[in-house]
Parts: structure tokens; sequence; C-alpha cells
């Protein structure tokens, strides 16, 4: 990169080949292998690569360095109608736009039937593209990309486009291709989408794969990576500094998650029975009722469930010296991720916290994709009641 043009110009005329340009990565020794048939998913925040990698597949850029082999023909959902010539007819545009992804007239011909009754833009097909309506441009532009049956489909977040009916037929069509075998790159920021449909995800980051392989298990790392970066509290360690205490009545030692074979838990499968153990020594016994609750948040600091023995009704023991108390969940029923648990002891009245213990446990949780938010309650769909 050079920060002015004339730099270009000394670099080129420098009889000692000096240098005026910064070099950039957009892309650092990244491999990948996907096979016929897959559809991945690439994840990562914006100039992480994504787009370069796609212009590259598609021929748009050469690499620097590297190569790339490719069996059979693209075709790409990413500027819906960037190589249509606005002067020409949509009929003209459609071969035109054909012969560019690579097919010869004699195939696009076989092809562009399909293309027009799937474009539905009625006689509006023999006039100019520089009259047509923005509908109609995007229309036109998403039956050519996904009616030219090509081998590999590259999708660059337009999985649907247009009004509430073509849209449906937009997702008609990409299932159709889904299920004929096609090779599909799929490049979104929404990760639901992203897990409902690819087999395999990678994530870039600053131009490199960060982690590649299940869908579930890396957009869910993913996912707490950009929960973290968007806490604007202080960090952990910080946010224990403060932890807000009367000294000399009670310290938490330690608090660890169970299995129900009593076994520490590392990872927890969802729905799982688990219990916290939370070993504590009093040093003064004088407190009447205390109380000790425990919170579950998520990574980006949302309540999820606040519990503790005064709502309960349950007392638990505080004699001077080491103690030990447990809350078992029957079910834990999160979604997958990350999540804290905060453990606490209060007077009485649940009020004034004799110690507070912010982030003490981490919990990830691991499972199927089976809905959206942050917990899955008991449910069943019937048809009767």
């Amino acid at each position: 990169m050079y920060s002015k043009p004339s730099d270009r110009f000394k670099e080129a005329l420098s009889p000692k080949k000096k240098s005026y340009h910064d070099v950039f990565y957009a892309l650092n020794d990244v491999n990948m292998d996907i096979k016929k048939g897959e559809m991945i998913g690439f994840i990562g925040e914006n100039g992480s690569g994504k787009s370069t990698m796609l212009k590259i597949i598609t021929g748009v850029l050469t690499p620097t360095s590297g190569e790339m082999n490719i069996e059979g023909k693209i075709s790409a959902l990413l500027e819906l109608g960037s190589g249509f010539n606005p002067e020409y007819s949509g009929y003209e545009n459609i071969f035109l736009n054909g012969m560019v992804l690579g097919f010869t007239r004699e195939e696009i011909g076989e092809m562009v039937d399909d293309i027009i009754d799937f474009a539905d833009i009625g006689d509006h097909i023999y006039q100019p593209v520089k009259t047509y309506s923005s509908g109609m441009f995007v229309r036109l532009a998403f039956a050519v990309a996904i009616n030219v049956d090509p081998d590999i489909l590259i999708v660059d977040e337009a999985l649907a486009v247009g009004d509430l009916e073509f849209q449906l037929k937009c997702m008609e069509k990409f299932t159709e291709i889904k299920n004929s075998g096609k090779t599909i790159l799929f490049v979104s920021h929404d990760i639901n989408s992203v897990r409902r449909f690819c087999d395999r995800v990678y994530w870039l980051k600053n131009g490199a794969v960060v982690e590649e392989g299940d869908t579930m298990s890396v957009s869910t790392n993913y996912e707490n990576f950009l929960k973290k970066k968007s806490i604007k509290t202080v960090d952990r360690e910080k946010s224990r500094e403060k932890e807000q205490s009367i000294p000399d009545i009670v310290e938490v030692d330690s608090a660890v998650l169970l299995n129900e074979s009593l076994e520490k838990l590392d990872i927890v499968e969802q729905d799982q029975k688990v219990i916290v153990k939370i070993d504590y020594t009093v040093m003064d016994d004088s407190i009447k009722n205390p109380v000790l609750g425990v919170a579950i948040r998520t990574v980006d600091n949302h309540y999820v469930c606040g519990l503790n023995t005064l709502l309960d009704n349950v007392e638990i023991p505080f004699k001077k010296g080491k103690n030990t108390f447990y809350i078992e969940y029957g079910k834990m029923s999160l979604l997958t991720g990350e999540y804290y648990f905060d453990v606490a002891f209060f007077e009485e009245h649940a009020t004034v916290p004799l110690v507070y213990k912010t982030k003490y446990i981490n919990m990830f949780i691991s499972g199927r994709y089976s809905g959206e938010g942050i917990v899955i309650l008991d449910h069943e769909w019937k048809g009767k009641l």
C-alpha cells in the first residue's frame, strides 16, 4: 500500500530500488480443501479477508503467491448484476452475464427460458436494463446467477431478494441446488443461517484461518469471541479486584461444576444435570439467617438466572470454619455458548453483600442448534390438545 500516488512513481524510477510502500496481507497462509457436494460456511468480522478470498476463487483477483485448483464452473451471488450492461435488454444481459460466468452461448440458450420464468418480469425482459426498477433488476440478476446450473455456487449474504413471493422462490431454488449435490460456499454475518445450512465452517480473522471444522463448534467460538469483544465493562481480573466484600465475615474458597456422579465438568452438554459445589469459610457466625445466591450471566453480561436461598426458603450452614453447600440444576437448558456464574453471600434480606464474586466460574455449553435466544424451554409441538 502506498501512502500517496507519487510514491508509486518514485518506487518505479528509483535506481536503488528503494521501497516506498507498506505490505498488507489481506490473506496470509490460508489453506482450504473443499470437497464436491459440501456446503462450506465462511465467517469473520469485516476486513477478515472473506471478500478477498471470494474474489480470488471467482477469478476477479490473482493471488500474489500460492495456487488454487478449481474443478467445475462457478456462479456467484455477490454483487448482483455487477456484470450487466445497462444499455442492453434483460434478454441480452442474460447471455452476456452467462458468458462472463464461462458458459457458451449454446449452453445459455438451453437455460434462458428457465431464467426468464424465474425472474418473472414479463415483457420488461426485452427492455433496456437501465429502465428497470431496483426490484426488477435484482430479480433478473438473481435469476441468472442461480439458474445457470453451476458446479460451484458462491453466496455472499444474498440468499433471497425481492418481495416475499420471490424470496420464497429463491429459497426453494437454493434448497434444490443444495440437495442436488452441488458445492456451495456461503459467506454470512448471520450465524444462525450458517448453522442451518453448512456442513463445515472456516473462521477468518485478519486474513488467516483461526479455526476450521464442525459448524456448531466453530460458530459458537466465533459468537463468544464477538460477545467478549463487545463487553464494555472492565476485564475479568479488574472486576475481581473490585469485588464487594465486608472483611472477616465469610469468604468463598472455591466453586466448581460437577456432574451427577460428582465429577468435575469441563464442558456441559445441553440439558445435562449440573451441580455447583461452593466451599466457603465463615469467620464470623453471628450473622442471622445469611443468604447464598448464585447467578448465571452470558459473556456479554446479560442476566440469565439469579437464585438465592431466601427466595427458595432454604437455610445454609454457617458455622465458623469450612462449610460446603450445593445447588443442583436438574436440566441446564441453555443454548450453546459460554456463561459465567456469580457467587455471593448476603445478610438475611439478600440486600447487603457480605462477599460477591463476579464471573467466578466459567461454563461452556455444547449441543445441537435447537433454538435461538438464551434458553430452550421444555416444549412439544401438537396438532391437537
